[in-house]
């Protein structure tokens, strides 16, 4: 597959390399056909496109010699003056072999002057040597900007395969971060349950078994579709209403149709997370948490509200100091870039609200290592 692809390109390149010297030949063939009319001497059109096309294929022939020399003398700062000497001498002596042949053809075909060879060899080298060392210039500065596009290019490609990668580290650096902050909280309030209630303890660890075989399920995708996301949360949200029981109430208000949308992987956790530890641990009464999803001018906003005190005196920047937090933020910005929002502020009627929006996308399909 790989064989023919590049035979592909070897084919076109010369196809391109071809007609261009078609195009040469046919510029300069126009050329002398205005010039000959100008002089009172005009000339068909034909016959000058025939004398070109025969020079223009000497060429073609060249062009082979001529790329594999500026490639092996490259016009760089380390031997740039070696390599005009050794430009100098190959263009002066191509020209010359060239001109020599452009006359031995037109003789042949019986298209030149009645002169013999070498009068008429004579009369092309000195009219037409110096625009023939210039042509073979003409395609050692074409082949050295080819060559420095084709590097730019490169270089350009590894940049950005670099971007991807130090992005995808970064990514998966925050994963690892935020899942044994999780897994601390949770091991801390089963040995709390150890003293009061060993089956609610034993619950917790069948609970906390399954959450950490999601997680490393999903472990290699940075987004999934919002039902795994939700059935992951649920996970989690068992495991800490076994440790809150009747004090913790949760409600979810999904919208139809965002279901198999993508969203970033355990983007929920940390916020309910923090809705529980700031919103229903503080306090002895129960609590409620609200999960909205809903879409919105092209964007899908997830909103976790809690009836806790709010924000109070506090400000949303000492909240974001927080690992989870500050997890979730650094996920959606490299995801996302300036293509997400992600907003924390006093709920109305009470509690705090974070608010994510992200850009909606149909399917299932999931980013992966």
């Amino acid at each position: 597959m790989q064989a023919a692809f590049l035979q592909r390109q070897t084919w076109l390149k010369w196809i391109l390399i071809g007609a261009g010297w078609t195009v040469f030949a046919v510029f300069f063939a126009s050329e002398a056909v205005v010039s000959h009319a100008y002089q009172g001497r005009p000339a068909g059109f034909g016959r000058a496109f025939v004398a070109w096309a025969i020079c223009a294929s000497l060429w073609f022939v060249a062009t082979p010699l001529i790329i594999w020399l500026a490639r092996r003398f490259p016009l760089d700062r380390q031997s740039w003056w070696s390599s005009v000497l050794i430009h100098l001498g190959a263009g002066a002596l191509l020209s010359f072999v060239l001109l020599a042949l452009y006359v031995l053809v037109m003789s042949l075909t019986g298209l030149s002057a009645r002169l013999s060879f070498l009068a008429a060899f004579r009369n092309q080298l000195v009219t037409s040597f110096h625009s023939e060392v210039l042509t073979y210039w003409m395609v050692v500065g074409l082949c050295h900007g080819v060559d420095y596009y084709r590097k730019y290019r490169e270089r350009e490609l590894r940049a950005s395969q670099l971007e991807a990668r130090l992005a995808q580290a970064q990514l998966d650096a925050l994963k690892m971060q935020l899942q044994p902050h999780f897994l601390f909280n949770t091991l801390n309030s089963i040995s709390v349950l150890m003293g009061d209630d060993v089956a609610a303890a034993r619950r917790m660890l069948t609970r906390l078994a399954d959450f950490l075989r999601t997680s490393l399920e999903n472990s290699g995708r940075h987004e999934v579709p919002l039902r795994e996301e939700l059935g992951f949360l649920k996970t989690y949200l068992a495991i800490e209403e076994t440790r809150f029981q009747d004090r913790l109430t949760v409600r979810m208000q999904i919208e139809p149709g965002l279901l198999d949308a993508p969203v970033p992987n355990l983007i929920l956790q940390p916020l309910v997370e923090n809705a529980i530890r700031h919103g229903i641990a503080p306090r002895a009464g129960p609590g409620f948490i609200e999960i909205n999803a809903t879409r919105e001018n092209g964007r899908m906003r997830l909103i976790v509200r809690d009836d806790g005190p709010g924000l109070g005196t506090d400000l949303p920047e000492n909240l974001l100091k927080g690992i989870g937090l500050s997890n979730t933020q650094a996920r959606l910005k490299q995801l996302y870039g300036a293509e997400h929002d992600f907003e924390i502020r006093n709920a109305n009627g009470g509690g705090l609200e974070v608010t994510i929006a992200i850009p909606f996308r149909n399917g299932v399909g999931t980013n992966s290592h």
